[in-house]
């Protein structure tokens, strides 16, 4: 039976579709003859506990230049829809955490990819520190005599937002770098958060791997090789994406943390790691799925339709 989804997405204008995972969600939808349905954050609405968002009917190609077209706006009653895909990038920021409440108010009347409330309390950085069997040495913290502490002891260190994505303001700091001080007065004045402190991992030049994992079960994996000269393998700052074979540790680690995911609603879920070290969740926006596909390996964006289609049949 055709649903009716929504898409809660950055503008799809915007999008790079050679890359973009909520554009290969979007054409296995439409594939298989959803209703798809396009809003922005801020079109989101909450009267009297009724949550609605000025939608509009869309119709995906994989076309570059020539990618979507929109219908004309109408405000619509979210929890008239089948499933909504909160799909919007970060900053995780309290605009990003509203959302999860107001999306809250529908699920799981309206299945919400992912479950919001869960979103809400596993911030990718953060989520992480439930399994430190797997992470590398991390620290959170704005202390800065605990952070000097954990420099002196693991030396090569990595400081970066707890809410950052995508590479941004991810800094490799030397055993010995005299600029940790000044660098952490810049951290003070732009962040109110915490910060993130991890053991540098060496191994990163080999790649970080992005392994996809649809409701708790590893669907594929792709790996990130950081240009020259960069400590950040992200594919958005310069990564290079290559095939790669899981590992027994990367299997070890699935198999960790995947009931976790299931159990949570977590049902598109992309995780990094860094040669036996597990150093991020990603459950708000993954991505990776197009390049699984294009290097040969399975299509993920079907794998995560049967997911959705399953449980809404099971309702």
């Amino acid at each position: 039976m055709p649903l009716k989804v929504a898409f809660q997405m950055d503008h799809v204008s915007r999008i790079n579709i050679r890359g973009d995972s909520t554009f290969a969600l979007m054409l296995e939808g439409q594939r298989r003859g959803h209703a798809l349905y396009h809003y922005t954050p801020d079109r989101l609405t909450m009267l009297d506990g009724r949550v609605s968002a000025a939608v509009e009917r869309v119709e995906v190609r994989d076309r570059e230049g020539d990618h979507f077209t929109l219908g004309p706006r109408e405000v619509a009653d979210l929890s008239t829809f089948d499933v909504v895909h909160l799909r919007q990038d970060p900053p995780f920021d309290m605009g990003y955490i509203t959302t999860t409440h107001l999306l809250e108010r529908i699920h799981p009347k309206t299945l919400v990819v992912n479950d919001p409330a869960h979103v809400r309390n596993a911030p990718e950085k953060l989520f992480v520190t439930e399994f430190p069997h797997l992470t590398p040495p991390t620290l959170i913290t704005r202390d800065r005599a605990a952070i000097l502490d954990f420099r002196e002891k693991h030396g090569d260190i990595i400081v970066k937002p707890l809410y950052g994505n995508g590479g941004a303001g991810v800094f490799r700091i030397a055993g010995g770098d005299e600029n940790l001080a000044a660098l952490l007065e810049i951290f003070e004045d732009a962040f109110r958060e915490p910060f993130v402190v991890q053991r540098y991992l060496p191994e990163v030049r080999k790649g970080d791997k992005r392994i996809i994992l649809v409701d708790g079960e590893v669907a594929g994996a792709i790996n990130r090789v950081p240009a020259p000269g960069e400590a950040r393998s992200n594919m958005h700052v310069g990564g290079r994406p290559e095939p790669v074979a899981l590992s027994v540790r990367d299997k070890e680690i699935c198999d960790a943390i995947g009931p976790t995911l299931k159990e949570r609603g977590l049902i598109f879920v992309g995780i990094d790691v860094i040669g036996e070290w597990l150093t991020e969740i990603n459950v708000t926006s993954p991505t990776g799925i197009r390049e699984v596909k294009r290097f040969g390996g399975p299509d993920i964006a079907a794998l995560i339709w049967d997911a959705v289609e399953m449980r809404i049949g099971r309702r």
